[in-house]
């Protein structure tokens, strides 16, 4: 695009001055076409030079230079998937987070009456065009009570503006209002739907689909059937529905209350055993360094380690995984697929991918004191976080037989740990759902915690969820356990209860 406007504009220069010398020759009072001379240059003027400018091949291959320029880099860049999930991603922040469309619009961070939860070093707002795009994500699937909130602050912002048009924009104000009003009617509210319809057609009154439908919302209304009294309900994932057990219509308790952070509470005889620790749980490999630990839970059992690893480290990790990475995908019956509730890349490294790789893998098992050679262990899995990245609720530990983890032959995941390579500015926190608390992101810190009681069951006090990244870009390696190989590094206890 630089080239291109820097060509262009050395073509429009050369047609300016082009323009001022005949200019002045056309007003010059004595010029007269009696000279020889001013007359051949004006015949040659009308005959050759005008054509010349006029059907310039210049500015063709400027143009054509700027396609072959974006044929180029076509394929790097993002696609419809790409936008569709990022609007998604706003919607899910504004949802976990209890933030209003008006606030991110303007580039605000905020909930009612609370201090912003993220305050950028450069605000940035979004446009009446933008605001359109992701309400129409939310239309297509018939969200209408995302599309009715995002497509109300494009048709706000497209009225500011009315009359302006700049070259970015896909949509007008007349797109807005007729998305808006079929929301509106989907919503039952049919007398706003009528309103909008009616405010479209002063601005296009020959739209004959437009005007077929403010006929049709009139009769409704006459007649007083289609209208809805119900409150437009915020469309909940199934998957939260059968995982959660709280119930929204019933509990009172928002659904971003339990997904976003959430406030640590422990019975007080827990308390006393909560505290911060140099470990090195008998390893030789630990007796010059010891972990730093703090004990964040006695139930579920949940340590976080800091400075598990360094700076140097992560970033190694994280440039080896980088080329691999590939979209995230969950156990699904029998199989593995790409799902809503998951939205993140992950790339393996075996321990053979780099000395750094090997080092971090004698650090945890030296710190669990488990067996983590192939196959009693996972290899290390790196995942990225992006743009409203999240886990939704969900066990790490496999909760059928069928499950894809027992073709390892090394039963289930009795541990795991969840290694922080990076730093993120808000959001990202580990939430554990039914234990009631959560985990921020601590920047190259481990936590581990035991999916597995000792009785071999699953300890479903370790339901946990990637809450949602607010600002920054999320890095995490995991390493899952499993339970073969561990049965005498972690024996069975006497009690079939514990």
């Amino acid at each position: 695009l630089r080239s291109y406007l820097r060509d262009e504009s050395s073509r429009l220069r050369l047609l300016r001055r082009f323009y001022e010398k005949v200019q002045a020759l056309h007003q010059d009072p004595e010029a007269s076409v009696d000279n020889p001379l001013l007359a051949f240059g004006l015949i040659k003027r009308l005959h050759l030079d005008w054509p010349n400018v006029i059907y310039s091949d210049e500015a063709t291959r400027n143009t054509q230079a700027l396609h072959a320029g974006l044929r180029e880099v076509e394929q790097e860049l993002p696609g419809a998937e790409d936008l569709e999930g990022a609007a998604r991603a706003l919607m899910r922040l504004q949802d976990v987070y209890a933030l209003s469309v008006k606030g991110l619009a303007s580039g605000v961070f905020q909930r009612a009456g609370q201090p912003p939860l993220y305050s950028p070093g450069r605000r940035a707002s979004l446009s009446a065009d933008d605001c359109f795009h992701v309400g129409k994500v939310a239309y297509d699937t018939g969200d209408y009570y995302h599309s009715i909130a995002w497509l109300e602050e494009a048709v706000s912002l497209f009225r500011l503006s009315y009359g302006s048009w700049n070259l970015e924009d896909r949509s007008s104000l007349e797109d807005s209002l007729d998305h808006l009003a079929f929301s509106y009617f989907m919503a039952g509210n049919i007398s706003h739907a009528l309103s909008l319809s009616r405010e479209f057609l002063r601005y296009d009154p020959r739209n004959q689909r437009v005007s077929r439908n403010v006929a049709k919302y009139k009769k409704l209304l006459e007649t007083g059937t289609g209208a809805s009294t119900r409150p437009l309900q915020r469309p909940n994932s199934t998957r939260l529905q059968s995982q959660l057990p709280w119930s929204p219509s019933t509990s009172g308790v928002p659904p971003h209350a339990l997904l976003g952070p959430l406030p640590p509470q422990a019975a007080p005889e827990q308390l006393l055993h909560l505290g911060c620790s140099y470990e090195t749980n008998g390893s030789p490999f630990l007796l010059l360094q010891p972990a730093k630990k703090e004990m964040v839970r006695i139930q579920p059992h949940v340590v976080l380690y800091h400075d598990f690893i360094t700076d140097a480290e992560a970033e190694t990790i994280k440039g080896l995984a980088g080329p691999w990475l590939q979209r995230s995908v969950v156990a699904s019956g029998e199989k593995q697929q790409k799902a809503e509730y998951r939205i993140s890349k992950s790339a393996w490294l075996k321990d053979t991918a780099d000395p750094v790789v090997r080092a971090l893998e004698r650090r945890m098992a030296a710190l669990t004191g488990l067996d983590l050679r192939p196959p009693y262990a996972e290899h290390l899995q790196v995942v990225n976080y992006g743009l409203g990245g999240h886990y939704e609720p969900h066990f790490d530990h496999a909760t059928s037989t069928k499950s894809p983890l027992y073709r390892m032959k090394s039963g289930n995941r009795i541990a795991t740990i969840m290694i922080y390579l990076s730093a993120v500015e808000a959001g990202g926190s580990t939430a554990f759902i039914y234990a009631n608390f959560s985990v921020p992101v601590v920047k190259n810190a481990a936590l581990f915690w035991w999916n597995l009681r000792r009785n071999g069951n699953g300890d479903g006090d370790t339901l946990h969820a990637g809450c949602p990244v607010l600002a920054g870009d999320k890095w995490v390696a995991n390493k899952w356990i499993h339970e073969h190989g561990q049965e005498f590094r972690r024996p069975c206890s006497a009690d079939p209860q514990d």
